[in-house]
């Protein structure tokens, strides 16, 4: 650590917080005063993510559109998609949802809705998951209408609107004519909810994680990448953000190698905070996707290595009891404490290797 950054980690601890006022010396309308600004920032949150969300669908529909008009016209074939995904998540590695599945309800999404009128009138209003359901659940373009209108007024969440969808709500309250709203969803509506913590929207925007710790996470993904390769231990590299498609949704794998000794996959999963326990449950998702999807039956079954940047040990050792598959918990900044079993050491770096080169300071894997 620089003698700059020292400086300031002391000065903090001089900094003097004011206490603030006892509520009987608080002025007589103070409470009416927060009380309109809560619901002003809360209004105001709202439509910023509203907004987002706007410009995400009708990105959605122009790349879907776009698409639909050259297969039409000029003979696209359905592989050109795969393609496309593959060029888009290189130029917007931070973007999750340029996968071909989701391409191709864009493709849908924009034959669904010619008109882009309704598009920017309506559907845009509320997010890209219940406007894949309206597709996918709902055939005549006036039932979906009719449900996204609901959407917005009640503010449902995608599977609140599955359920409505399902116990055929139509049916109880009359489809009658409705216009576009023309107010926002309530403000702690499920669908807000939903819109608030939407991964797409977050990686649109580039704000899925502090800046600063998205970079530390590439700049790690980099290095293991780099490290593990030049060890010569066996390793091979099958590739980063490693596209996994499973029911409906899309998840990514940090790092994916294939062993030629130990014959089997090992996956990498970086996290530049604390090791939580929900760490550990996705890395045993991507294991069982792995072995289900890409392992050949010769193959064994696949490793995990989850480096974290801190780690509480009492933590691990509760999520790791009882617990079958090769899977190792390690910090990359201090030390490791928790090998693998010991049958896969030996193929493997060693944990002195491991912790000599994942200790290095961070400005030091940094691009």
């Amino acid at each position: 650590m620089s003698d700059q950054r020292k400086s300031l980690g002391r000065s903090k601890k001089n900094v003097i917080v004011p206490a603030p006022l006892e509520k009987s010396a608080l002025p007589a309308d103070y409470g009416a005063l927060l009380t309109e600004l809560k619901s002003r920032i809360h209004q105001t949150r709202l439509k910023a993510a509203l907004a987002a969300n706007a410009s995400l669908v009708m990105l959605y529909w122009e790349i879907g559109n776009s698409v639909a008009l050259r297969q039409s016209q000029h003979g696209w074939g359905a592989k050109v998609i795969d393609r496309l995904s593959h060029d888009l998540r290189e130029l917007f590695p931070d973007m999750k949802g340029f996968s071909p599945r989701n391409l191709k309800y864009m493709r849908a999404f924009a034959l669904a809705w010619p008109d882009i009128a309704i598009v920017q009138g309506l559907l845009a209003q509320i997010p890209w998951f219940s406007n894949i359901a309206l597709l996918e659940k709902l055939n005549e373009p006036e039932l979906r209408k009719w449900y996204a209108a609901k959407t917005i007024e009640h503010g449902w969440s995608q599977p609140v609107l599955c359920f409505q969808i399902a116990s055929a709500l139509h049916n109880r309250e009359g489809k009658s004519a409705n216009n576009f709203p023309d107010t926002l969803p309530p403000p702690q509506s499920d669908m807000a909810n939903q819109i608030f913590k939407d991964p797409y929207i977050f990686d649109f925007l580039g704000t899925d994680t502090p800046r600063r710790e998205l970079d530390i996470e590439k700049g790690l993904v980099s290095h293991v990448e780099k490290f593990l390769l030049e060890m010569g231990a066996g390793f091979a590299f099958v590739g980063r953000q490693v596209l996994l498609e499973v029911g409906s949704r899309d998840f990514y794998v940090d790092l994916l190698f294939y062993h030629l000794k130990l014959r089997c996959y090992v996956i990498v999963e970086l996290k530049s905070g604390r090791f939580e326990p929900g760490h550990l449950s996705q890395l045993t998702f991507y294991l069982n996707v792995v072995d289900d999807l890409l392992r050949h039956p010769d193959d064994k079954p696949s490793i995990g290595l989850l480096l974290v940047r801190e780690k509480d040990q009492m933590v691990a050792e509760y999520c790791l009891r009882g617990y079958s598959q090769p899977v190792s918990i390690s910090e990359w900044q201090d030390k490791i404490t928790k090998s693998l079993p010991e049958e896969l050491q030996s193929s493997l770096p060693s944990i002195e290797d491991i912790e000599r080169e994942l200790g290095k300071d961070v400005d030091e894997v940094l691009p």
